[in-house]
């Protein structure tokens, strides 16, 4: 895992901030990722453009970072294929559930004061504390990190 660099997390925040901020402001949309993905494999998306170019964008940021020396982290996958396909399923159940995603609620909703992103926001919070101490220390007994 990267050592935590307290400038880079703020200038990616800042960023993301930006990004969010601008995307609504032009397109009047919230920078949902799964809304965003999810209208690009709609069939009738007649907006595929600027999603295809945010997406772009979040898969190129990291790779160009890259080449001007920025250390890229290395993925920390569990050996189960049957974990990871799982835990997809029930974020995006949780997601379809919720009514959108960490990003259009953490940090579009949050920035808007929407109460139900505020709850949403908050059940993702405890929810993922709450399957780190199941998976690292209940499962695991104690030896997770």
């Amino acid at each position: 895992m990267a050592d935590f660099d307290p400038l880079t997390a703020l200038l990616g925040g800042a960023l993301i901030g930006l990004a969010s901020v601008l995307l609504m402001m032009l397109t009047g949309r919230i920078a949902g990722i799964t809304g965003i993905a999810g209208g690009v494999l709609a069939w009738t998306a007649g907006d595929r453009a600027w999603r295809l170019a945010f997406i772009a964008g979040l898969i190129a940021a990291p790779l160009i970072a890259g080449l001007f020396g920025h250390r890229l982290a290395e993925a920390e996958l569990p050996s189960s294929w049957l974990m990871i396909v799982g835990a997809g399923l029930l974020v995006g159940f949780g997601t379809r559930l919720g009514g959108g995603c960490t990003s259009g609620h953490g940090i579009c909703g949050l920035a808007r004061l929407s109460p139900r992103s505020i709850v949403a926001t908050v059940v993702f919070m405890a929810s993922a504390a709450l399957t780190v101490v199941i998976v690292r220390h209940a499962i695991a007994g104690g030896t997770g990190g």
